[in-house]
Formats: C-alpha cells, structure tokens, sequence
C-alpha cells in the first residue's frame, strides 16, 4: 500500500493555489489535520501504512497502554480492511499540500506555491501520482 519515490499532486480541481492548515472542527481534529499535525512534527517519519494507522488511532482514542500491549493485533484488524490511499486526503484534495514519498516510502508534505513543489512535480525520478479530484466530473 505503500508509494516510494513518488510524488502527489494537488488535485487538478483543487482552487488551492497556497497550502493552508487543515482547521478542526470544535475539539475533535479532522483527519487532514491530523494527517498534518503528523507530517509536520515528524517529517520523513511515516510511511502511508503507518500515518493511517496512527490516524486510526487517534480518531479511536487508543490508550498508549492498549497500543504497546496489543500493537500487531489492532495493525491486523485496521488493515483486514481497504483503506484509502493518500491520494484522497484532503491535504491534496482540498487544502493545496503536494506529498512526497522517499525512497524508502517516508512522507513529507510539500506546499503548492513552494519551489519543491515544482522541483518534485517536474521530476522524472519520481513516480507522478494525481489526488482524486474533489467532484466527479459529469
């Protein structure tokens, strides 16, 4: 499930043309910015799998005690169903955030107006990667 040396791009029916913070709604934080607060605290440290995976257990308010003592089993039961890829986040959706996959899978997000952004989405040693679009197109 997991992309490397890769990169994604906004959506091409995104109207983003800066990166903006995901806003959460009231105390309980949106899965883009979730997936952001991630990826900005610890870039290159996630792969897909494992930034989904800790999502999932943030938004299901996982004791750390739970995670150490039952760790492979809730990987194993979050994963025995599709889950999908980061292609549909909202952070390429919506929110104007390129994402970066190393060659060792490892996430780092790249702002639609930054020179990275061009740098990675001209890149032939990368693999090019559309997001969903937001709207299906009639």
């Amino acid at each position: 499930m997991n992309y490397y040396s890769a990169f994604i791009h906004i959506a091409t029916d995104s109207t983003a043309v800066a990166a903006k913070i995901p806003a959460s709604k009231g105390e309980a934080k949106t899965i883009p910015a979730l997936e952001y607060e991630l990826l900005t605290e610890r870039p290159y440290f996630y792969t897909q799998e494992e930034l989904l995976f800790e999502v999932h257990l943030r938004r299901s308010s996982v004791s750390e005690e739970e995670r150490r003592a039952r760790r492979d089993a809730l990987w194993a039961e979050f994963f025995s169903r599709p889950h999908a890829c980061l292609r549909a986040s909202g952070l390429a959706k919506t929110h104007g955030w390129g994402i970066h996959f190393d060659g060792e899978g490892k996430i780092g997000l790249v702002a639609v107006e930054s020179p990275e952004y061009e740098r990675y989405a001209g890149s032939p040693n990368l693999q090019q990667v559309p997001a969903m679009r937001g709207k299906r197109l009639k």
